[in-house]
């Protein structure tokens, strides 16, 4: 069974699709900018560091709506439209939404654009917990 997720609190979608979806326990979400939920028509941050924090932040939101966490994502890929200028700022503000032995994969591209002229865009792939399995007589 297959689970789409649209998060009435998420970021407002910047085209169309779900924040996330779901298989087989499999969590794919979608590349987050960094847009404000609360004000998803302001200006964009100002510089790499704060639309960093915002879209990890945003990305946050959705892992939070569905019951998960950043101990949950497995792999991100990461978008950057001025790579060698912003590699190192971007590299050290995502470090610190994860744990130094639990950091996911992570592949980061260079890019010549992004939706809503942003700098950054991050998605996800995250695996929910299995449940421990319990004897049928505790069920």
């Amino acid at each position: 069974m297959s689970l789409f997720h649209l998060l009435a609190q998420g970021p407002r979608p910047v085209a169309p699709f779900s924040h996330a979806t779901e298989a087989d326990g499999w969590v794919f979400l979608t590349g987050q900018m960094p847009t404000d939920p609360a004000a998803p028509d302001a200006a964009l941050p100002e510089g790499i560091v704060a639309q960093t924090r915002r879209v990890m932040d945003n990305l946050a939101l959705v892992l939070e709506g569905i019951g998960l966490s950043w101990s949950d994502v497995l792999q991100c890929r990461c978008y950057l439209t001025q790579f060698e200028r912003d590699y190192p700022a971007f590299n050290e503000t995502y470090a610190a939404y994860f744990t130094p032995d639990r950091r996911p994969a992570r592949t980061t591209i260079g890019v010549t654009a992004l939706a809503v002229g942003a700098l950054v865009e991050i998605d996800c792939l995250a695996r929910r917990p299995e449940r421990p399995h319990r004897p049928e007589a505790e069920r």
